[in-house]
């Protein structure tokens, strides 16, 4: 259940003035500072003067534009069902919920023309304005639309003077890598003195392909302690010890955090809204930036603590209320854990929102949200670099998540003037909240019916011989615990820790080899189960070589529905199998076996797939 609830402004009882966001400026890199206006982009307002001949852009003519229109066949809103927003309205019915066959036939037809009836480019969505060149904030539609839903519905409690401000990029590792350029100075072991390494703070077990864009800029990675819920803020290796005792022959110490707080990768874990206070006071104590990836946001699962606990024959969970002054006006977008946007009083936090895991991956779009002078400086790097994501996705992305908008509201906005376009909000988000809704349903079924799987499967159960004669009558029953996990509170992930120091040959064998081994093991036939290995998600060789290796993370997002199931079974069979191996010659023989090209010259198995995130 949530631990926070809205109430009206009326209803708070104390009210403080909002004061500006701060000035951090001074952790701007030095070629963030030095950034200019695009004189070319800034040249685009004389476009819009009526009947001007254009002889000055070097923009190609849309009629040479190959495409006529740009159509597809969309799902509807509803096409999935949701899942309660309230763990206490559950049934028991949604531990064994089937799934269901979406109803494909519930679709509608998008159609994107080449030209648009409104005359004014900045106001219309056809293919004569979204494959021209364009600004770096977004086509405009969509940027007006997402700036609304995110000041409006999603970041409606940010508490500083006037609110955030957005920008589009080509999805969150793009927005990304733009905030490292933007907060980061390259350092070069060669070249500059260990006291101006840069250094980033991170859950120790983390999404490494975003680190992977920081570290060849010289950034140092800082672990910080997680826990089931996410990053600590204090105990030894928490974040307030990190950065009390940190040691400045490593370095500067850390002024950025890339952490992710809803459905952690590779964790499932979700952060509360206390340990989010708790956090940010201490990132506020030394000035630490927070980019907030949440690519998981809507997907979190109220379910998962009550299931868990009925599953363990646990008490129900107990929760604490959290008061935010204002409501989204859906209860779905109400029932989420916010982001440290909601208490990021100072203008410290960049958050990175993406359609990766609402649309489609292969969109590369989303948005940055944050404090107006951090977006300008992102603006001015988006200018000189990306430009805009491309035009083809945005406008097919307008069409679907704007959906019907009345026309009253679209001839509101066509008379708006250029400037006054962005801030627009009249358009209606209710097709797309309740897109969201049914999406999260399908993943929370989906996370529901693997724990349930697995958790069947976490022990290994053997019957022993009696040590007395009078006690022949009983069988003696030994519980072994192969591997263990929390459901998760959002997101794709079961993180899964094997306790390889229960297995038979762990006296003789490390377990880092098991883990290899049983990694092997599992691809082998007849299980076929492929996961991810702990060290992959590991921020430094020390996390890996000291806890990594007992992990594993599964997936329940990119099979088949069915598939989910059976995937699971073969898993905690593989497991059970392999928990019964004493010979470590039957280990030799599955590391002689199981190397990628002998799986793949005895059964035919590609790697055509990505790993994705």
């Amino acid at each position: 259940m949530a631990d926070f609830e809205y109430v009206s402004r009326s209803d708070a009882t104390t009210t403080t003035a909002l004061q500006p966001p701060r000035d951090f400026s001074y952790h701007f890199s030095r070629v963030t500072l030095a950034r200019k206006e695009s004189q070319v982009k800034e040249f685009y307002k004389y476009f819009q003067i009526p009947g001007i001949g254009n002889l000055a852009g070097g923009l190609p003519n849309a009629s040479l534009f190959p495409y006529d229109t740009l159509e597809a066949q969309i799902a509807q809103p509803e096409r999935f069902e949701p899942t309660p927003n309230d763990p206490n309205s559950l049934s028991e019915k949604l531990a064994s919920t089937s799934l269901k066959t979406p109803d494909t036939s519930a679709s509608a037809h998008l159609t994107i023309p080449h030209l648009s009836g409104i005359k004014n480019p900045l106001q219309k969505i056809d293919l004569t304005t979204a494959l021209q060149y364009g600004t770096a904030q977004g086509y405009p539609p969509l940027y007006s639309f997402l700036r609304q839903f995110t000041r409006e519905n999603l970041q409606v409690n940010v508490p500083y003077l006037g609110g955030p401000e957005i920008i589009l990029t080509c999805g969150n590792t793009d927005g990304f890598s733009k905030t490292i350029e933007a907060f980061t100075n390259p350092w070069s072991e060669e070249r500059d003195w260990i006291r101006e390494r840069p250094a980033i703070l991170c859950e120790e077990f983390t999404f490494m392909n975003a680190l992977q864009a920081a570290t060849p800029r010289g950034v140092q990675v800082v672990p910080v302690k997680v826990d089931l819920e996410g990053m600590l803020p204090g105990g030894p290796g928490g974040l307030e010890d990190v950065l009390e005792n940190w040691d400045e022959s490593k370095g500067k110490r850390p002024h950025l955090m890339y952490t992710i707080t809803i459905g952690q990768n590779p964790t499932g874990g979700t952060l509360s809204v206390q340990r989010r206070k708790e956090i940010y006071d201490i990132c506020s104590k030394y000035d630490v930036m927070i980019i907030e990836d949440d690519p998981y946001w809507y997907l979190q699962f109220p379910s998962a603590p009550t299931l868990e606990a009925s599953a363990r024959g646990l008490p129900p969970p107990t929760t604490s209320a959290h008061t935010f002054d204002k409501s989204s006006g859906f209860p779905f977008l109400d029932s989420l854990v916010p982001s440290y946007l909601n208490v990021d009083t100072e203008g410290r936090v960049i958050r990175l929102d993406t359609f990766s895991k609402t649309v489609a991956p292969g969109c590369r779009l989303g948005w940055i949200t944050a404090q107006p002078a951090i977006i300008e400086r992102i603006l001015r790097i988006t200018e000189t670099s990306t430009q805009q994501p491309s035009g083809f996705v945005q406008s097919m992305i307008a069409e679907l998540i704007m959906g019907p908008q009345p026309s009253a509201t679209r001839a509101q906005f066509a008379s708006r003037s250029k400037a006054s376009q962005p801030t627009f909000t009249g358009w209606k988000v209710d097709g797309w909240v309740r897109w969201l809704e049914g999406l999260r349903g399908v993943y929370e079924r989906r996370m529901t019916r693997m724990c349930t799987i697995l958790e069947a499967g976490r022990h290994q159960l053997k019957q022993g011989t009696p040590l007395k004669a009078s006690e022949s009558e009983w069988a003696v029953i030994s519980k072994t615990t192969m591997y263990s996990f929390a459901w998760p509170r959002g997101g794709m992930f079961l993180w899964v820790r094997m306790h390889f120091d229960t297995h038979p040959l762990a006296r003789c064998m490390p377990g880092p080899r098991l883990a290899n081994a049983l990694f092997l093991f599992m691809t082998l036939k007849p299980h076929l189960v492929l996961v991810s290995p702990g060290p992959m998600y590991s921020s430094t060789d020390q996390v890996r070589d000291e806890r990594g290796w007992q992990y594993f993370r599964l997936c329940f997002a990119a099979e088949t529905e069915e598939e989910v199931d059976a995937s699971s079974t073969r898993f905690a069979a593989a497991v059970a199998k392999f928990w019964e191996i004493r010979d470590r010659r039957d280990i030799e023989d599955i590391e002689t076996l199981g190397g990628v090209e002998g799986v793949q010259a005895r059964q035919g198995l590609g790697m055509g797939m990505g790993w994705g995130c």
